[in-house]
């Protein structure tokens, strides 16, 4: 999948990611790096608002794990089970989200589970980048449910 086919992939499937015009900055088989601009992000205290900030965190994250699967001919339905997100500081501009892929031992194990009983679990991080560093992750948790393409 290319950046242009993931981005396309997201504003048809999750409409939020359109409206907050997330843009696919880079994609690899380990890292899923995704924009969004201040303006429809910001809050009234005319930095981004806290929820577009974890909304973009969750969607790399989320980017990452579902290109990797279908990179493997996995097929499955992947939502988030659970979250925490850490905010360090406030972003007043354009910020990013990077998520990078988990260590491969837990891939394997993940993709192992899912295609002997059809539904796996996996953690993944994402790291919340302004215009000077890191203001933010988040640990998120996934679950993949069903297979096809095996």
């Amino acid at each position: 999948m290319t950046p242009q086919e993931l981005q396309q992939y997201l504003y048809d499937h999750i409409p939020l990611s359109a409206a907050m015009q997330v843009h696919v900055l880079g994609l690899s088989g380990d890292e899923v790096l995704l924009g969004a601009p201040l303006g429809p992000n910001i809050n009234h205290r005319q930095t981004v608002f806290g929820g577009s900030a974890s909304a973009l965190a969750i969607l790399a994250a989320w980017s990452l794990l579902h290109t990797r699967l279908l990179d493997e001919g996995i097929a499955t339905r992947l939502v988030i089970q659970r979250n925490t997100m850490r905010y360090d500081k406030p972003l007043d501009s354009a910020f990013r989200a990077r998520a990078e892929a988990p260590a491969r031992d837990a891939w394997d194990a993940f993709t192992r589970m899912l295609r002997r009983k059809g539904r796996a679990r996996i953690s993944v991080r994402a790291t919340l980048l302004g215009e000077d560093g890191e203001a933010g992750e988040l640990d998120g948790e996934f679950v993949a449910l069903g297979t096809s393409g095996l």
